[in-house]
């Protein structure tokens, strides 16, 4: 079993005093990316929302120390990206947020949504291109790269984009099913894999790549993998299909598999080492989720949110030991 020491609560929007309606609430999907003096954690957050409940998720970042990554040097002040344009595929949001440096570029994979009639949202996966040091994204297209399909006919959402010996893998969540639950639509969806030479055309492996634990309608998201020791580490989070905003019993959990192909994978949530606060008035006391792994000054953290999947902010711990 892995150990991962909180550090605790690193940013969360509604604590600034001063913040613009387009950064109201909400630090989701955060992504860290290394600079030669700082840690860049891209998030997505939330609009102010209107009179009728509704918003939209932008990107920003939050600069933080190497030395001391709970130290935040710069908080962005801008989106990074812009909304899409009216009926394209990202008009009304974008979340989540992966970066990836590749050359001298750095390339940011987004969830782009729609709003739709009988469920809340579609998502597709879009790709973004910086060329000014990660300041701001250009979209390299109004389409997705990657979205629903013959076999694939729901959202597609949650890329995490790595590079293992110069081939470029997405890890997604797929939609499986829509239920109606006390008249609101819940959606399923599993991890699943594609591939790519050049990070834009994109082949899915076409399966799911964990089992299930929680039972045919659990859902799974967030798969990110880091190679260590001599094999791929994913840490992922999982939830039930209903009553998981706030019910703990109920909410994301983060969960491991390793894998020495990254085509198949062993499940084994009992060593993921890290779990919800026991304390009950705690940021992240009902749930963990999204991981996002990654190593700086010989050492491996990991950021994760929150309650309400990322409405506090999110947070980081560090590994202590090694992953094995």
């Amino acid at each position: 079993m892995f150990h991962w020491e909180k550090r605790g609560l690193v940013f969360n929007p509604s604590e600034c005093k001063e913040r613009p309606f387009w950064r109201w609430n909400f630090a989701q999907g955060e992504n860290a990316l290394l600079f030669d003096n700082f840690i860049r954690v891209y998030f997505c957050c939330r609009e102010k929302p209107t009179e009728r409940g509704e918003t939209v998720s932008r990107v920003s970042y939050v600069d933080l120390d190497k030395d001391n990554p709970m130290r935040i040097l710069k908080i962005c002040d801008r989106p990074v990206l812009d909304l899409g344009e009216c009926g394209t595929f990202d008009e009304f949001g974008t979340y989540p947020f992966s970066v990836i440096r590749k050359d001298e570029k750095i390339y940011g994979y987004y969830g782009g949504v729609t709003r739709c009639e009988s469920v809340p949202f579609q998502v597709s996966i879009g790709c973004a291109v910086s060329q000014d040091g990660g300041e701001s994204f250009q979209r390299i297209g109004k389409g997705p790269v990657l979205t629903s399909s013959l076999y694939e006919p729901f959202m597609i959402c949650s890329p995490k984009v790595r590079i293992f010996h110069g081939n470029w893998y997405m890890f997604y969540s797929a939609g499986t099913v829509w239920t109606k639950e006390n008249e609101r639509a819940e959606i399923c969806y599993k991890l699943r894999m594609a591939q790519s030479e050049d990070g834009i055309n994109w082949k899915k492996c076409g399966r799911t790549i964990l089992e299930d634990k929680l039972g045919p309608l659990e859902s799974q998201a967030c798969g990110d993998v880091i190679f260590c020791n001599g094999k791929y580490h994913m840490f992922f989070c999982y939830r039930n299909h209903t009553d998981f905003r706030r019910n703990p019993e109920n909410a994301y959990r983060i969960g491991y598999a390793s894998s020495y192909n990254l085509f198949d994978w062993t499940r084994e949530d009992g060593k993921a080492g890290i779990d919800i606060s026991k304390d009950g008035k705690d940021w992240d006391s009902e749930m963990v989720a999204y991981p996002n792994v990654f190593s700086c000054n010989g050492k491996i953290y990991m950021l994760y949110l929150g309650n309400e999947v990322g409405k506090m902010g999110f947070g980081l711990a560090e590994l202590k030991g090694e992953l094995t």
